[in-house]
């Protein structure tokens, strides 16, 4: 179920989606995402329009994130106060959304153009019970 809708301009090819502290720097290096225990940081194409975002959480609903995106993370962030933030590098942008109670959470990112020309990220979330 679609939780979540944002539209991001950057000027930095590089958008973070993860815990609400702010993101330590992860190298990319040529890869279309990199990631640590709290954040994603995932390789979107600048300065040419808005990079669009969707938040689903996964509750087996038939509308969820796009099947022809390409998965670029899939794993686990803890969210220590159980919100997701979604945003540029430099800070200007900044969109929040609470999850839930905090811990662990599985997160999947699917981008519609793995690496330089990415314009969506479909982002699923569901609880892992830790």
């Amino acid at each position: 179920m679609q939780i979540a809708g944002v539209e991001v301009y950057v000027n930095h090819p590089v958008l973070h989606l993860g815990a609400t502290d702010w993101p330590p720097v992860l190298e990319l290096g040529d890869a279309p995402a990199a990631s640590c225990d709290t954040h994603v940081a995932v390789r979107v194409r600048p300065q040419s329009g808005l990079i669009r975002v969707r938040l689903f959480q996964d509750h087996g609903d038939p509308v969820s994130a796009d099947p022809a995106f390409t998965t670029v993370f899939d794993g686990r962030l803890r969210l220590d106060d159980g919100r997701l933030a979604i945003g540029d590098v430099e800070g200007h942008t900044r969109f929040v959304r609470r999850l839930g109670d905090r811990g662990t959470w599985q997160v999947r990112i699917a981008v519609d153009t793995p690496g330089r020309d990415a314009r969506a990220i479909d982002v699923t979330v569901a609880r892992t019970g830790t």
